[in-house]
């Protein structure tokens, strides 16, 4: 029984395979075609044809009514025999008959037994000079006279028959075209598809450097491929982003608790002294608290790059918001002797998450405290973009960044030389980077005065643009 089961699954692989249904779908919408096209053939040959029999029919029993009005009876039959006389094809068919039945006119011995009564249509066939043909009759009644009014439709039986046999070998030559068509369309869908197929098992295997090749077509292959190649090389940075991160934790966090573990055993192998004891503990504590500001800015950056915490975007005035952020930060740079220089509009609408945005920009904040000398002045200004867009920009007199450092600057755990020797995880930045994603926009850094020995440095976060990244 299993032998059976396994020597059908590759039919029903066949059969459940989009190439199939595809296939299967053009043999459809072309045998539909086909169809279409022999109904409309016939409606417009055959159907013609009897259209017009049946209007000539019409004609002719409308003059003879009218001429039974205007005459009787004699005039009606010289009226047939009249038009007998010049039938020259010999198709017309009459035969008019008194009250008793007896023939009066026309080319028939006898009535017809399967036509009907007054004003009914008949296909049948009738003795003309003792030849057997096929007519279409109509009867009309005359105050007892009765009058048949037919069409031998011979002719026209057999250009019907030769029309539905060269529409029966038409359907057989279409169904044998679909099929080929089908199996065409599968092959080509197959070979196109094959590509990607390769690049997705060798993928699955393990080499990752893999990627679909372009045709040149430029069709929606050629772009399911370009997508795929760039979902590709998106998972291959975020593959080395996560071994980078790996990475900077085991060596950012070795320092510190390398640090509280050192000062614990030494508390331990201590004399015993209070305060001795009191400040390895205080430090420990102080180390764990760093670990734990690391974990946290990680898990912070990973829900807005998840965008978790787009549920709590509302609209809010994002000026309030920098003041209170400029307030905060205005005791460090006071402490450092320091000025912020805010320059804000009255009022700028947004959309998002307030503290997310605070956070964000207490970051730059931070940053450019950290590296502006003692009196300098770091500026905070905020105006809005075309396209219900906000810049918030913050700008410092310090030493500035590099344009490789600028380049980096995104990197998780990503120090520059001059940053070494200030607190810090290299988190900040990359928490900035995120929350501009969340809110459709960007973090761009570049000099904030060009060509001075103190460029300084000017951070551009742009909200509720079309992008995100950093530049």
């Amino acid at each position: 029984m299993p032998q059976s089961t396994n020597a059908w699954d590759p039919l029903l692989r066949f059969l459940r395979g989009a190439s199939f249904r595809f296939a299967l779908l053009f043999a459809g919408v072309y045998s539909a075609a086909t169809i279409l096209f022999a109904l409309i053939l016939w409606f417009a040959t055959a159907g013609s044809l009897d259209r017009q029999t049946d209007a000539a029919l019409r004609t002719d029993a409308f003059g003879l009514t009218e001429r039974w009005r205007e005459a009787g009876p004699s005039a009606v039959a010289e009226a047939i025999s009249e038009r007998l006389a010049a039938d020259v094809e010999n198709h017309a068919i009459y035969l008019m008959t008194d009250a008793d039945g007896r023939r009066v006119a026309g080319n028939l011995d006898r009535w017809p037994p399967d036509t009907a009564g007054d004003g009914e249509w008949a296909a049948t066939a009738v003795a003309r000079e003792g030849v057997q043909v096929e007519a279409r009759l109509y009867t009309i009644g005359l105050d007892g006279y009765r009058v048949l009014i037919g069409r031998d439709v011979d002719e026209k039986q057999r250009l019907r028959d030769l029309l539905a046999e060269g529409i029966a070998w038409s359907a057989m030559a279409a169904a044998v075209i679909a099929l080929l068509g089908a199996a065409v369309l599968r092959r080509a869908l197959e070979h196109r598809l094959r590509p990607a197929s390769q690049t997705a098992r060798a993928i699955a295997a393990g080499d990752l450097s893999r990627r679909v090749p372009n045709s040149g077509r430029d069709d929606e292959f050629d772009r399911l491929g370009e997508s795929m190649n760039a979902m590709l090389d998106r998972i291959d940075r975020l593959m080395e982003g996560i071994r980078g991160v790996s990475d900077s934790i085991a060596h950012d966090l070795r320092t510190p608790i390398a640090r509280a573990r050192a000062k614990l055993e030494e508390a331990q192998a201590g004399t015993g002294d209070a305060e001795a004891l009191r400040a390895a503990m205080e430090q420990g504590i102080t180390d764990l608290d760093n670990i734990s500001r690391v974990f946290e800015a990680l898990l912070r950056i990973a829900e807005a790059e998840a965008g978790a915490r787009r549920a709590a975007f509302a609209p809010l005035d994002l000026v309030p918001v920098l003041r209170d952020v400029a307030e905060f930060y205005g005791v460090v740079a006071e402490s450092r002797d320091q000025t912020i220089a805010l320059d804000l509009p009255e009022q700028l609408e947004l959309v998002g998450d307030r503290d997310l945005l605070a956070q964000a920009v207490g970051n730059l904040l931070d940053n450019a405290l950290k590296f502006t000398p003692a009196g300098g002045t770091v500026r905070l200004s905020a105006q809005a973009v075309p396209r219900d867009g906000v810049e918030v920009t913050i700008a410092d007199s310090g030493p500035g960044l590099s344009a490789e450092g600028r380049a980096r600057a995104g990197e998780r755990f990503f120090r520059a030389d001059a940053a070494r020797a200030t607190p810090g995880s290299g988190l900040g930045l990359s928490l900035v980077i995120a929350v501009a994603h969340l809110h459709s926009g960007e973090l761009v850094l570049d000099d904030a005065e060009p060509g001075a020995d103190q460029p300084g440095l000017r951070a551009t976060l742009r909200l509720g643009g079309p992008g995100a990244s950093i530049r």
